[in-house]
């Protein structure tokens, strides 16, 4: 179960790590799209945009569905969980610090 979680979180943040994906998860959270109407906005080839599709598809970030001689691209926000809890622990690292300095300062250590 673990090294699962550990395998997802690295597909994810993968997939992510990336601008144009990035710009495409957002894109296709808006709506579902064709993958020519994803590829519109990149100066990029459909077999370029098809590869980035094909990585967030491996990480279980979108889900393809086919109509017709189109494939409609949706997000699969599901996914995302995994990676939010993720980082949902590191949130109260964030919090601290400015606590602490808050502390400091009213102490005049600082």
């Amino acid at each position: 179960m673990v090294k699962s979680l550990a395998l997802n979180l690295d597909l994810i943040f993968h997939a992510v790590s990336d601008p144009t994906r990035r710009a495409i998860l957002r894109n296709v959270s808006v709506k579902e799209r064709t993958i020519s109407e994803i590829a519109k906005p990149f100066k990029m080839s459909l077999a370029a945009v098809s590869k980035h599709l094909k990585v967030l598809e491996g990480a279980h970030l979108i889900e393809r569905r086919r109509e017709g001689s189109f494939h409609r691209i949706s997000l699969n926000a599901e996914t995302l969980k995994s990676a939010e809890e993720w980082i949902r622990y590191y949130e109260k690292f964030w919090y601290q610090r400015p606590t602490a300095l808050k502390n400091l300062l009213e102490k005049g250590k600082i």
